[in-house]
């Protein structure tokens, strides 16, 4: 395993490497977590995928890399930015982009900015775009107020109410992972995080048209931030993908193996 910090863009970047076989694919994770963050929450089991050379890095603002205090930084483009010039200063030139919410849109628009790098894209529960992402930065924008305002224990106390995932409705760990992970942030850093996602939205419509990556979505039922919705209408406009809807955590399961072997 490699680990290392590179500076991209005025922004330490902290990341690992499997560095174990020459096809790469790139792992970025969704708003608010991190390396280390995501790990009780694992999509994907990179272990159960040999032969490939995974990396993995905590996008600007987030685990143990920089934080800039500039909302437009953390726009799904900038972090797509900052994803191409870390995989060129790694020696990375072609890769697959895989990613979950915040990391399948930074996967996206890495297609769009630098398509000839991109040689397939594995969205995780892809997030709001488009006309539904409005709503979800209005909500986002709320949050960083009384993050401001009053600290994590009122954004902790109110994650109870936030619809479960289709696949967690029986898990007894769901709840309280979520609120642990909260409650352990910088709020500062939550803060900015939060607002600088209220500047975020997905490619336009033509432009996911026009990416000819291969590409298979995954996704998961029952979760407003994270809509069934925006998986269907990517597989309708992207040219050569598919998707696999989870409904139940047996159905989660399986996503490592089907990732396995789209992959490889």
């Amino acid at each position: 395993m490699q680990q290392g910090t590179t500076t991209v863009r005025e922004i330490d970047l902290v990341w690992q490497r499997s560095a174990d076989g020459d096809s790469s694919v790139v792992w970025a994770h969704g708003l608010n977590s991190s390396r280390a963050g995501e790990e009780p929450f694992a999509l994907i089991d990179w272990s159960k995928v040999p032969g490939l050379d995974v990396l993995r890095y905590d996008a600007r603002g987030h685990g143990e890399s920089g934080f800039s205090t500039e909302p437009s930084t953390y726009s799904w483009d900038n972090m797509a930015r900052d994803q191409l010039e870390l995989t060129a200063a790694l020696g990375i030139d072609t890769y697959v982009a895989a990613g979950a919410s915040l990391g399948a849109a930074t996967a996206l628009h890495a297609a769009v900015l630098d398509p000839e790098r991109i040689a397939k894209m594995l969205l995780v529960i892809p997030p709001t775009g488009w006309e539904t992402r409005a709503a979800q930065a209005d909500f986002y924008s709320a949050i960083a107020d009384v993050i401001d305002a009053e600290g994590l224990q009122p954004i902790a106390d109110g994650a109870k109410n936030l619809e479960v995932p289709d696949p967690f409705k029986e898990s007894e760990d769901w709840l309280e992972l979520r609120m642990a992970s909260i409650l352990a942030a910088d709020p500062v850093r939550m803060a900015g995080r939060f607002r600088g996602a209220t500047t975020a939205n997905l490619p336009d419509r033509e432009a996911v048209a026009g990416i000819e990556a291969p590409t298979l979505i995954l996704a998961w039922s029952g979760d407003p931030g994270h809509p069934v919705s925006s998986a269907e209408e990517l597989l309708g406009l992207l040219p050569n993908a598919t998707l696999e809807v989870a409904s139940t955590f047996a159905d989660l399961t399986t996503w490592t193996t089907k990732a396995a072997q789209f992959l490889t």
